[in-house]
């Protein structure tokens, strides 16, 4: 992969990782859950909520590595991949995937605090446990509104095009 193939791959899971969080929160209770689950837990809501977006990134790339897909094929990767890599990839395999540099610096900032997380351990390490879990139940419930049987990334794309812009 050259690096603008990586820089092309990293803005798609991206993407990505900002559209799981707004589609999820069609049905608001699912924001006032999560809201309550990361305050419980010590993380602040706008933290917590960009690790997410950037663990879903993360994800989303580890599976499409595993797939070996491009980021033009990224759209028909199963959104239960991206779940299963939420969950059954350890921290140090997803940060792998963190590119060097990052054309957003939301995006710097969170991926800083997710290397910062997976360095500390301790506590950080239960956090980095409980949003990948919070991640792989918000891809379970999109998959399971999904009118077709297994939908893909390009699947969430669409729907998130359709519901209007996002962050």
């Amino acid at each position: 992969m050259t690096t603008s193939d990586g820089d092309m791959m990293w803005r798609r899971c991206a993407h990505l990782g900002r559209v799981l969080l707004p589609l999820v929160d069609q049905e608001p209770w699912r924001q006032v859950r999560r809201h309550e689950n990361l305050r419980a837990w010590g993380i602040d809501v706008t933290v917590g909520e960009r690790l997410i977006e950037i663990f879903a990134a993360l994800a989303a790339r580890a599976a499409a590595a595993d797939a070996s897909l491009s980021a033009v094929e990224l759209g028909s990767l199963p959104v239960s991949a991206v779940a299963d890599a939420a969950t059954g990839k350890r921290d140090i395999e997803l940060r792998t995937g963190l590119p060097d540099v990052f054309s957003d610096s939301r995006d710097a900032q969170a991926a800083r605090l997710f290397r910062l997380c997976t360095y500390r351990g301790g506590q950080t390490s239960r956090w980095l446990f409980q949003l990948s879990t919070e991640l792989h139940h918000v891809l379970v419930t999109l998959a399971s509104r999904s009118p077709i049987p297994f939908p893909t990334c390009g699947d969430i794309f669409r729907r998130a095009a359709e519901t209007g812009p996002q962050q």
